[in-house]
């Protein structure tokens, strides 16, 4: 027996949001599974919501993103914010269960894989050093990390900082948001050098507005970065 076999005898796995016995770990039960709205088929090539019509009908876009300026050329989500998917980036996002980035950077990769390209560089969205030191993590770093190792993709956690701390963006229109956001994210001058020329790919939990990834990737292009991607976790739907 090996030594896996034998740990799932004394710890057999869990579903990662229940808690029920699954037959693999890091894995969701049946319902869990069906709860939790996964991104498939024709989605918008700007933030990877789901569009009605036929995944080979080429680069399409949403509402939104035809309204309102994109600083990146594609983006991807791997889950709808709501139901199970919501209750699981809050887990990951608030309750300590940084366990869930591991499963959630596989279900992101699957979502990115039309946008990636040879040497990109992935870079998490910053936490203002406040925000982390009372979290103690940092989600978004959490999830770029293990999309950039499983990827075999160049990583820099601190490209990007919070210059100013933001209001919550919770409860805020969208030009609220992006007036939140203004000039609050910046290179890091020890690490501009890796920006340039690069094709950027920036990593978050959630995705609303847009406003802290627009703010990220203006950041970046300023820098000299060539383009900039974004992937996410959870897609905010209008209707969720």
């Amino acid at each position: 027996m090996g030594l896996q076999s034998a740990l799932h005898l004394v710890f057999p796995p869990q579903c990662i949001s229940c808690g029920t016995l699954v037959d693999s770990d890091f894995a969701l039960c049946g319902p869990c599974w069906r709860e939790t709205n996964f991104i498939a088929g024709l989605v918008c090539d700007l933030c990877g919501i789901p569009l009605p019509g036929e995944s080979d009908a080429g680069r399409e876009y949403c509402d939104d993103c035809m309204a309102i300026a994109r600083p990146w050329v594609r983006g991807r989500s791997a889950l709808i914010y709501r139901d199970n998917a919501r209750r699981l980036v809050l887990a990951l996002k608030h309750g300590d269960r940084t366990d869930l980035a591991r499963p959630a950077a596989g279900w992101m990769l699957r979502a990115a894989a039309p946008i990636l390209v040879p040497d990109m560089l992935v870079v998490p969205v910053p936490l203002h050093r406040l925000r982390l030191l009372r979290r103690r993590y940092n989600q978004a770093a959490l999830l770029a990390r293990l999309v950039a190792r499983a990827g075999k993709l160049a990583m820099c956690p601190d490209l990007l900082r919070r210059k100013r701390r933001t209001a919550v963006q919770d409860g805020k229109g969208v030009e609220a948001r992006f007036a939140n956001l203004a000039g609050a994210l910046a290179i890091n001058p020890r690490n501009a050098h890796l920006a340039v020329g690069r094709h950027v790919l920036l990593v978050d939990d959630v995705m609303t507005s847009g406003a802290t990834l627009a703010a990220a990737a203006d950041a970046c292009l300023r820098a000299g970065a060539r383009d900039v991607s974004t992937l996410v976790l959870a897609r905010v739907a209008k209707d969720a």
